[in-house]
């Protein structure tokens, strides 16, 4: 009988505080609704939850540039009203609100995937969750498409320490620019993005795009059209992912798991039924290797909260019921209440001829790379503590996590009985790895709708 996986599962629920505007179509609400489902089928007790830790600013400039992320620091609205000039250049017009608590959301998403990529470093997890991160438009000086601070790729950064290899997979809507800038010119990080092309937020991800310098062919855009269903996803993920699996030997895998390539999503396109993109996380959990499982995209809220709920289960083998259990946002799921979310009737502008070429044309780039690049690994260094001695008193080290928030925070901190956590306390450390700080490419024009 096969061993069971030891799977992490992040969340804190301060996350659904916060509020990008009442007509924006990012709703953090979303991951309280989806860990709502998954404590009612009792997924939580079958797992390590675990309360991320905050990351500090000193962590998100691994990547990110050092005024941009202390513009972040002091963002609120009033603050970008002041610095307008600071704000156009930092911020994304519309897409990116200056919100209250923008650093602090930032912090919580962060925190979760730099700590998951500590687990599978340290070999405590096979299998990691954090459905409050894949925020992978985020560039080094800049936000985008709702996303401020980049927690993939630190999560990259960190895996790269112990690992010669690693694998990022996005599934989302939209192609995963964020991230693949971010590594387009190294050969130890393969990124691979499933998206639609077109006239469409961010514009970029053609299949011609594939890396430059060391990084030649580490790129893999898969671009489609609008309405592909289950069936002509399956016929063109499995194949291209277990080529790239074979050629590429990655010792950790990061997948992003958007949900607005769903059926129905507000902003997608795709005609996605919640089993279909389940099955792309159930494909990938059968290579046993190292699997980081981030959110994303979605803004059908009660989808988004079924599939994440539901691909928990995925990645824990559990099967669920489908009738919805009493939750505390049941009668968001109405009127049918049930653990689905079925594809439409659309039309499906993939043609069979369109996929083939396309898979043609990725087969061709993937024999053009080594088996295993060639890399030569250093020592690991040591880890390094978030803050210096001279910042943080010994009485303040001595403080769990959770007590580390604002008296405001605290205050509004309401935690179910049936949530139990452990604490995380695994400090960030050093990868020595600043030659990555830097994009690969310069930004697309951003065109159509933004994510």
């Amino acid at each position: 009988m096969p061993l069971k996986k030891r799977i992490t599962y992040y969340y804190d629920e301060e996350v659904g505080n916060y509020n990008y505007g009442y007509t924006h179509p990012m709703k953090p609400f979303r991951m309280r609704m989806a860990h709502s489902l998954v404590a009612a089928y009792g997924l939580d007790k079958k797992m390590n939850v675990i309360r991320p830790p905050r990351a500090s600013a000193r962590e998100m400039t691994r990547f990110h540039s050092d005024d941009y992320i202390e513009f972040l620091t002091r963002l609120t609205p009033e603050l970008a009203e002041i610095e307008l000039e600071r704000a156009d250049m930092y911020l994304s017009g519309g897409d990116c609100p200056p919100f209250d608590g923008v650093f602090e959301f930032s912090s919580i998403s962060a925190g979760g995937s730099i700590a998951g990529a500590k687990r599978i470093n340290h070999g405590e997890s096979d299998i990691v969750i954090n459905w409050a991160g894949g925020l992978h438009h985020a560039k080094k000086s800049a936000a985008s498409g709702f996303c401020y601070v980049n927690d993939i790729v630190l999560a990259v950064l960190e895996l790269l320490r112990y690992h010669q290899r690693v694998m990022y997979l996005d599934i989302d809507v939209h192609h995963g620019d964020g991230v693949e800038e971010a590594f387009y010119t190294t050969d130890r990080v393969m990124t691979v993005s499933f998206h639609k092309h077109g006239d469409f937020f961010p514009g970029s991800g053609h299949v011609t795009d594939d890396g430059v310098s060391k990084g030649k062919g580490y790129a893999v855009n898969v671009p489609l059209r609008d309405g592909i269903d289950d069936d002509c996803y399956k016929d063109l993920f499995e194949p291209v992912m277990r080529m790239v699996m074979e050629r590429f030997r990655p010792g950790a895998v990061v997948m992003q798991c958007g949900t607005d390539s769903l059926s129905g999503d507000r902003i997608g396109c795709f005609n996605l039924s919640m089993k279909g993109h389940a099955a792309c996380v159930e494909f990938m959990k059968s290579f046993g290797v190292p699997l980081f499982c981030l959110g994303g995209g979605g803004y059908t809220i009660r989808n988004v909260a079924r599939t994440w709920a539901y691909e928990t289960a995925v990645l824990l083998d559990e099967e669920l019921d489908p009738v919805l259990p009493y939750n505390d946002y049941y009668d968001f799921y109405g009127p049918e209440f049930r653990l689905d979310v079925p594809a439409s009737n659309m039309d499906n502008a993939n043609t069979k001829e369109y996929l083939e070429k396309i898979f043609r044309h990725i087969a061709e780039q993937l024999r053009g790379i080594p088996h295993a690049p060639s890399v030569m690994m250093q020592e690991v260094p040591k880890d390094w503590p978030e803050a210096s001695d001279d910042e943080v008193d010994d009485e303040d080290m001595d403080e769990e996590p959770e007590r580390k928030i604002s008296e405001r925070q605290r205050d509004a901190r309401i935690v179910p009985v049936t949530e139990l956590y452990e604490s995380d306390t695994d400090e960030f450390a050093n990868t020595g790895l600043s030659s990555y700080r830097h994009t690969g490419t310069s930004t697309r024009p951003a065109r159509g709708t933004a994510k």
